[in-house]
């Protein structure tokens, strides 16, 4: 597999290596009543500095390109997309010395597997797998809120990973019988 760094384009980043949890990613979902939409936390290793360093320059973009919406300079109270998961998840060990986002998108994301094929089983996609994704960073005003939020690109499957939130995979779930045409009533 080629190496998988995270590269920007303006405020589209392709993420490395990284984890997904609470995965929308083939039907849309409304969170508290909300318009539904496709969705992803991304949990992103303290140790990918290139993926994070490209997240920051887009989101430092995004704030540029938001100052025509928030009266020609940059909000000191800006919500960000980026948080750190040993702060506001202490007690979740999936998030232990990363950082996490949350993105989303009305349109449906494309989603591939490593080898670029299409992948239609959406069982396939799980949180706690992992992936990369394309992401584009926005500035936003609406509700009295200012900030800069991560919209949802493509997702690219690379690896299983230990399924998160209890799910369990019908493969790890059981072994295979010889035969499972033995007669049980009689």
């Amino acid at each position: 597999m080629a190496n998988i760094i995270a590269k920007r384009t303006g405020t589209k980043v392709t993420t490395g290596k990284v984890r997904l949890s609470y995965a929308h990613l083939f039907e849309p979902h409304a969170i508290e009543g909300n318009e539904p939409k496709y969705s992803v936390s991304v949990i992103i290793p303290k140790t990918d500095t290139e993926t994070l360093k490209a997240i920051k320059a887009a989101v430092d973009e995004a704030k540029e390109q938001g100052k025509s919406k928030w009266g020609g300079k940059v909000p000191p109270t800006l919500k960000t997309p980026l948080r750190d998961g040993d702060a506001e998840r202490p007690d979740d060990e999936a998030y232990a010395n990363c950082y996490f986002l949350n993105a989303s998108s009305k349109n449906k994301p494309g989603v591939v597997d490593a080898s670029v094929q299409p992948i239609l089983d959406a069982t396939e996609v799980y949180s706690g797998c992992y992936g990369r994704l394309t992401l584009n960073f926005y500035p936003f005003s609406a509700s009295g809120n200012k900030g800069i939020a991560a919209g949802l690109g493509n997702v690219q499957k690379l690896a299983d990973g230990e399924p998160l939130g209890g799910f369990t995979r019908a493969e790890n779930d059981f072994d295979a019988v010889e035969s499972a045409e033995d007669d049980f009533l009689g």
